[in-house]
């Protein structure tokens, strides 16, 4: 199924954003992002509702550095 077969955001101005307001476009994006729909939620309040800054955001607070890492084998 291609981008364009999904409305993925029906209230917002592109295809590119996310409708915090649509359920779908939350089950949507969710799935899409390998997220819950409070994350999605969470992300687009701190960061906009723009799908791009919105998995950027989710990879980022999903990441560890390397001081975790280091940090967990102690």
């Amino acid at each position: 199924m291609g981008n364009e077969d999904i409305n993925l955001a029906p209230n917002a101005t592109g295809i590119d954003r996310i409708d915090t307001s649509s359920d779908e476009a939350l089950r949507l994006w969710a799935g899409r992002l390998n997220a819950t729909a409070d994350q999605i939620r969470q992300a687009v309040s701190e960061v906009g509702d723009r799908a791009s800054d919105v998995e950027l955001h989710l990879k980022g607070s999903r990441s560890t550095t390397n001081d975790d890492r280091i940090n967990a084998t102690r």
